[in-house]
């Protein structure tokens, strides 16, 4: 049966985030802050659910025309956890590498002719959701910064 690339994350998404988990589990920086599963996983099923959203969207690569809640939360929840902005950026990166392997332990269901740019709007997804988190991240960085009024 052939598949989108969105429909292949849409069934992946529970194997995906434990595989995800599994490799984030060896970055020792990131496992120097204890956290438990569910708070490490926890915005990834919204994460899935933007990202196969993107795919099904006629929004081309590079339009910033969406925003998500859901990063910008995760920025200020990161920030919180005394995640540092390298260790964003590596959990980032291993989820990218999470749902391109996912998506390769699929090739036999893959309709290739959709399958590049399939690849190219995740990137663009996962990196623009980045942004985002980033973006709230760095603004209570410099909140956290400023003198208290009294």
């Amino acid at each position: 049966m052939v598949e989108t690339v969105a429909a292949i994350l849409e069934r992946s998404v529970q194997s995906a985030i434990k595989a995800w988990f599994k490799r984030i589990q060896t970055d020792e920086k990131a496992m120097s802050i204890l956290l438990s599963y569910e708070q490490r996983s926890g915005p990834l099923p919204q994460v899935f659910r933007d990202v196969v959203s993107r795919l099904l969207s006629s929004k081309p690569i590079g339009s910033k025309e969406l925003v998500s809640a859901a990063a910008v939360q995760h920025g200020l929840e990161r920030r919180k956890q005394k995640y540092t902005s390298a260790m964003m950026v590596e959990d980032s990166r291993m989820l990218q590498v999470t749902i391109f392997d996912t998506l390769q332990h699929n090739l036999a269901s893959i309709n290739f002719s959709v399958s590049l740019i399939g690849v190219m709007t995740i990137a663009d997804e996962i990196d623009s959701q980045l942004s985002q988190a980033m973006t709230s991240y760095i603004t209570q960085s410099v909140s956290d910064a400023l003198p208290v009024e009294a």
